[in-house]
């Protein structure tokens, strides 16, 4: 499994790009999963891109943002594009977003017919560019439950749409992750990683209290300190070393967690030889 970090998870830090690829590489990352925030400030940089990136051994999986799919059609249609031409630019061959803003349940048919359509055509857009859009499973979108998300993927109908299988939103959703994963596999392009410690705690990953600097981080855990099982989950990608995931932490003490969890994630990959490649040894940077 090739794993990165997210690069919102220091969203509230002043650190910068190179700061961050010179750690990630130096604890056995092998990406970095780019806010689509971060990759359009980054855009006047003219010097930063994939092949700066693979100068540390790294790559950019994917470029994560949030497509406009309600309002203007054409305003939607640039946005798709800026993103597109972000993902070429630092060599990402995914972007992803969210199949709207309300739940499967409180959507009515006419409604998930425009997301669909919408989508449908961001998917003809990002496949001109060579990409795959990622539809991530999420609470209050059309991919909210096991069903909800092959009912989207059937009326979308583009191969370039795939999915962001975020595992805590999908057991959040009622879904066991590792059934959900047997069955929506041949869709799945991209894994998000982060834990809960109890399912009354899940309010903290709201985006009102995510992004505000002064939000409540109690709850969030550790990769392997919550109530998913992840042994149990990672055991199931024995049967596809070529996967891609992302720990998307969002609490305090980003360096530490994420060093930790990144080991945990290779320990509990170890029976399956060149799963993930070991750290290479030397310095590690950023101590938390």
């Amino acid at each position: 499994m090739r794993l990165s970090l997210c690069t919102i998870s220091f969203r509230h830090h002043l650190v910068s790009l190179e700061d961050l690829a010179v750690w990630a590489a130096g604890n056995g990352f092998q990406g970095i999963e780019l806010w689509g925030a971060h990759a359009r400030n980054m855009a006047a940089v003219s010097d930063r891109g994939g092949d700066w990136l693979a100068q540390f051994g790294l790559s950019v999986p994917m470029v994560s943002d949030y497509l406009p799919l309600d309002g203007d059609p054409d305003a939607l249609v640039r946005k798709t594009l800026d993103l597109c031409r972000l993902a070429q630019r630092w060599g990402a061959p995914k972007i992803r977003s969210f199949a709207g803003s309300t739940g499967s349940a409180e959507t009515s048919p006419e409604r998930k017919l425009f997301i669909a359509e919408r989508l449908r055509t961001l998917c003809g857009l990002a496949a001109d560019h060579g990409l795959s859009l990622l539809v991530e499973t999420h609470p209050g979108t059309l991919a909210d439950s096991l069903p909800a998300t092959r009912a989207l993927i059937a009326a979308v109908g583009h191969p370039a749409l795939k999915i962001n299988f975020d595992v805590l939103h999908v057991w959040e959703g009622g879904d066991d992750p590792v059934a959900a994963r047997r069955v929506l596999r041949p869709h799945i392009g991209h894994y998000h990683l982060k834990n809960i410690w109890a399912r009354e705690d899940l309010s903290v990953f709201e985006p009102a209290n995510v992004y505000a600097a002064a939000g409540r981080r109690d709850g969030m855990v550790p990769l392997f300190d919550g109530v998913v099982d992840y042994r149990r989950f990672l055991a199931e990608l024995a049967d596809d070393p070529a996967a891609e995931g992302s720990l998307e932490w969002f609490g305090d003490d980003c360096y530490a967690v994420l060093r930790r969890d990144r080991d945990g994630v290779e320990a509990a990959l170890a029976p399956m030889a060149g799963s993930l490649p070991r750290r290479v040894a030397g310095t590690r940077h950023g101590t938390a």
